[in-house]
């Protein structure tokens, strides 16, 4: 609550194994003990910890849980709490009257000797709130941002003493249990990219909304749902995968949008460094684009995440305003695989605004060496002249003189490319126009969507849609 002091990781702790009914088990693999450490350290622990594991060599690990490819990763994380709840839950079966069991797992790399890859790791709780009742599951993703291995392992202990706590203290309130995750630590030290609550206790919450709120409150800078809405983790999601980035407002989406993507996706296909088969189309949706009065509303987020996974696409909701960032952010997954950008005229212009760059020492050459680097080409989607007629497309639009030059190397070079066969019937179309149809109940706003798009809205009754009364 607003004003309450943030108690100690070990007032945390201590509280923790003091609940006598609390009652279960601990598994780390690949950066120590460092959770259960902080139960064992504070007293108490007989009262909470009924055995942990730590199976640092992989035929251990392997013979304990099972054999997997990977070892941090989600598969392996479910491997490890599958074992442990049943194992504790079995051996323990006198005390289900009167204890809430829980396991507490977690496969981690730490930042290694040379510094050479980024620290992350799996955390996961299964957890009954009362006894005897079915388990529930949260399970989040992090990053660990710590400059020293030692500090990684600090951080992650006190991560988890605040997860165990905010799943069994916090659970009435989502916002809050996701808030406390980061008590006593920074966003600069630990971030948290994904998470995901589940069981009889949590069937109220939205993981989508959840998502939301990491980037809201400033946990993660974007996070992603899948087609049908579940929530992913981006490093496994984009992995060496071939990116096709399409960023907008999307309330509704229109006939435009989807003739933006089609006809962008077919030129993003002859790329030669482009793999079909490996191929992810992201519709990309910005805070600020959620929000034009400062509010984001949670219903508004929900109709366009719902209309966009109907297409059958992944959605991803960022905090990046400049483009160059958001390439530079998909770009950290997607290795040396070709990551394409979608845009239009009106956007690209912006891009060739170098006030875009006062906030970098290098101005626009340091934005356009992240924002064209790494294999990156942008589709440029042309705009229609008041005419109705003629289309500006690179070599009319209004730029600067000065970066005329600029713009015809990026397009000589083949970072730069006009959409070709763009619909002109179709231009006409605005998504506030169409939105305001909708809410005032006019009729005809169906033929300026896809028909999926209109279906859903009605159906779900999205964007206040309200169904005519014959």
């Amino acid at each position: 609550m607003a004003g309450e002091r943030i108690a100690s990781t070990r007032e945390k702790a201590l509280k923790i194994n003091l609940h006598r009914d609390i009652y279960g088990s601990f598994g780390e693999i690949g950066a120590g003990q460092e959770v259960a450490n902080h139960f064992y350290r504070v007293g108490g622990a007989s009262g909470t910890i009924a055995f942990s594991l730590s199976a640092y060599d992989m035929k251990i690990s392997d013979f304990i849980y099972g054999e997997s490819e990977r070892y941090v990763c989600e598969p392996r994380l479910v491997q490890m709490l599958n074992f442990e709840y049943k194992l504790i839950t079995r051996k323990l079966a006198h005390r289900s009257d009167t204890s809430r069991f829980f396991t507490f797992s977690n496969t981690v790399e730490v930042l290694n000797y040379r510094k050479t890859n980024q620290g992350h790791g799996w955390l996961g709780l299964r957890f009954q709130l009362k006894p005897n009742t079915p388990p529930n599951d949260c399970i989040i993703h992090v990053n660990l941002n710590d400059n020293d291995q030692k500090q990684q392992q600090n951080s992650l202990g006190i991560l988890g003493v605040n997860f165990i706590y905010a799943c069994y203290f916090y659970s009435h309130d989502p916002k809050t249990l996701l808030k406390s995750l980061l008590d006593n630590l920074s966003r600069s030290k630990i971030e948290i990219n994904m998470i995901r609550l589940s069981g009889p206790d949590f069937k109220h919450v939205d993981n989508r909304l959840m998502a939301l709120r990491l980037v809201k409150y400033g946990m993660t800078e974007a996070a992603l749902f899948g087609p049908t809405g579940d929530v992913l983790q981006p490093s496994e999601a984009l992995y060496k995968k071939n990116a096709l980035l399409l960023r907008g407002r999307f309330r509704p989406v229109t006939h435009v949008n989807i003739d933006m993507l089609n006809k962008g996706l077919e030129q993003y296909k002859k790329e030669k460094d482009v793999n079909e088969k490996n191929l992810k189309v992201i519709f990309e949706l910005t805070l600020k684009d959620l929000s034009s009065d400062g509010t984001i509303r949670d219903k508004d987020f929900l109709d366009r995440v719902d209309i966009l996974c109907s297409l059958g696409h992944t959605v991803m909701i960022s905090n990046y305003v400049k483009y160059y960032k958001v390439i530079k952010y998909i770009s950290t997954f997607t290795k040396k695989s070709k990551v394409g950008i979608i845009l239009g005229i009106s956007n690209l212009q912006t891009i060739f605004d170098t006030k875009y760059y006062d906030n970098l020492k290098g101005g626009i050459f340091e934005a356009f060496g992240v924002g064209f680097g790494n294999n990156v080409k942008m589709f440029v989607y042309p705009l229609l002249k008041e005419d109705g007629k003629e289309l500006i497309t690179t070599n009319e639009m209004e730029i600067d003189d000065k970066l005329r030059g600029l713009l015809s190397y990026l397009k000589d070079n083949n970072k730069i490319e006009d959409i070709t066969n763009a619909d002109i019937s179709k231009m006409h179309i605005f998504s506030d126009q169409v939105l305001e149809m909708i809410k005032n109940g006019e009729s005809g706003w169906e033929e300026l969507v896809p028909k999926k798009v209109a279906d859903s809205i009605v159906k779900l009754e999205l964007f206040d849609y309200q169904a005519q009364l014959v």
